[in-house]
């Protein structure tokens, strides 16, 4: 299999920022769901909610990842928040690689998101629409997460490191990493 890992969480938890960071120091490509999609599309996330609505966007996220899933380079993905909530694409996401779940409370995420500008999602209520996406999404991102990083108090190079800290944990005992190693999906 190609060496990928998959950034899973909430909007606000860092995967754009970490999956950089990551992909730099590793030399692999970067690609971001969002970014992907507003490429194809030729719209923004929010040109796309208002003209075709969130399940015309869906569709392109899910089109998106399947083919950053199929990309044949070493890559890190950060995928869109929502993907998960799809069964076909929690399928593909946890059969393609390391999926590491990047963990933030509720209230983090209110605070980097602020006024939820440009995230359709968000509208009117950003901290209260978060913590409803929340209960939705975590048990889904348990489902597909190989590691699951809490990044509340963590900068954006720290998560970095620890993602390549449970790699090399994964190398070395031929398998996903333990609870010895880093967190699993037990937690």
């Amino acid at each position: 299999m190609t060496p990928r890992i998959l950034l899973v969480g909430m909007m606000g938890a860092g995967k754009t920022t970490t999956g950089r960071l990551l992909a730099d120091r590793l030399g692999w490509r970067y690609r971001d769901s969002d970014a992907d999609v507003e490429a194809t599309t030729g719209l923004t996330v929010p040109e796309l909610f208002t003209r075709d609505g969130e399940a015309a966007f869906r569709r392109a996220e899910a089109a998106v990842l399947a083919d950053a899933c199929a990309d044949p380079s070493p890559s890190v993905v950060s995928v869109a928040g929502g993907a998960v909530l799809s069964a076909e694409n929690r399928r593909l996401i946890a059969g393609s690689g390391i999926v590491v779940w990047l963990r933030a409370r509720p209230g983090t995420l209110a605070a980097r998101v602020g006024d939820g500008a440009g995230r359709p999602l968000l509208n009117g209520d950003p901290a209260g629409a978060l913590v409803q996406l929340d209960i939705v999404r975590a048990p889904y991102y348990a489902e597909v997460a190989d590691v699951i990083i809490d990044v509340d108090e963590l900068t954006p190079a720290a998560v970095a490191q620890r993602i390549i800290d449970a790699m090399d944990a994964t190398t070395d005992a031929g398998a996903a990493p333990d609870a010895a190693s880093a967190p699993s999906k037990a937690e």
